[in-house]
Order: C-alpha cells, then sequence, then structure tokens
C-alpha cells in the first residue's frame, strides 16, 4: 500500500541558470535513463522549451520541462527528489501547467511514459491524464514501449466548468 505524507506547499518559478546542478541531481536520482547536462541543455535552447521548478524552504524540490506547440502542451520531463516525493509537489507542478490551458488555445497536455514506470502512470491517471496511444519501442536506450496520456480541457455542459475528459465520461454522460 502506497504511503501519503503531508502536502507541503512550493512555490512554482521559472528555472535559472544557477538551478542547474540540483536539477541535474534530481533527474540522476528520479530514472534509470537520466538526462544529461548536454541533453538539458539542447533542449532548453529551443524556443518553444520551457523549464519551471517547485521550491521549498529554498531548497529545490522538483522540476518540469515541458514544449509549448500550438494546440498542446507536451511534458519532456518531470521529477521530484526523493526527499519530497508524495508530498504533493509533483501535483502543485502539473496543476499549474493544467491552470494554463484555454479553449481558446492550448487545450491538452500530452506526455510519454514507459510501460514499466507504474507510479507515473497512476500519478498522472489521478490527475485526470488518460492513456491514448502505445508507442512501440519508443526510447533509444531500450526497446522499452511508452504510453502517450493526454490531458484534455473541455466545458462541462452543464455548469460551463472545465473538466478533463475522457471516453467513460463520454459514453455516461
Amino acid at each position: 500500500m502506497v504511503q501519503f505524507k503531508t502536502d507541503i506547499c512550493v512555490h512554482v518559478r521559472w528555472m535559472i541558470r544557477r538551478d542547474r546542478i540540483e536539477v541535474l541531481q534530481i533527474e540522476n536520482e528520479s530514472f534509470e535513463f537520466p538526462w544529461s547536462e548536454d541533453d538539458f541543455i539542447r533542449c532548453l535552447r529551443q524556443r518553444n522549451c520551457i523549464s519551471i521548478v517547485a521550491e521549498h524552504n529554498e531548497r529545490l524540490a522538483g522540476f518540469m520541462i515541458y514544449e509549448l506547440h500550438k494546440h498542446r502542451l507536451h511534458v519532456l520531463s518531470l521529477a521530484v527528489t526523493n526527499e519530497f516525493r508524495r508530498h504533493g509537489v509533483g501535483r502543485q507542478m502539473v496543476q499549474k501547467l493544467i491552470g494554463q490551458l484555454s479553449l481558446q488555445r492550448r487545450d491538452r497536455i500530452i506526455l510519454e511514459i514507459r510501460e514499466t514506470n507504474l507510479a507515473a502512470q497512476l500519478f498522472f491517471r489521478n490527475l485526470g491524464f488518460r492513456a491514448i496511444s502505445v508507442l512501440r519501442d519508443f526510447y533509444v536506450d531500450t526497446t522499452e514501449d511508452a504510453y502517450l496520456m493526454q490531458y484534455r480541457l473541455r466545458v462541462h455542459a452543464s455548469n460551463n466548468v472545465f473538466a478533463p475528459i475522457n471516453r467513460i465520461s463520454r459514453l455516461v454522460g
């Protein structure tokens, strides 16, 4: 059984140059196949690539890197340091990203998750993301497949409230 700890409040802000060392440490402790410093630099030099960090008591608790596209946001990487996992840090960063969606511009968030990363699959599913496709042999470092997951913003017809949509709610209501 997964034990959740009490949530902590974090300050989500743009990543700056001095965050690089801590972000690389979080990346290396979080992933079996982490990005290198060159991977980060190459990604962040692109005009449409955005990076944010979550800070708690002047320490980095996590980071997220995503791309801006015409109709969607694409999460490339999200990680929370071991010390702050299950404290709501990742959820707060994703909710900040969801808050940027609008029906007039970017109305969805997509991301790929390794088929073996059940914790991430459940994390995003609990936030309203749904698997929409399987990407065969997706990763360069292994032959592992990925799930393409999506969060889509829609107006709920009964009360004009923005809500995620999935195939089950479309069938039911």
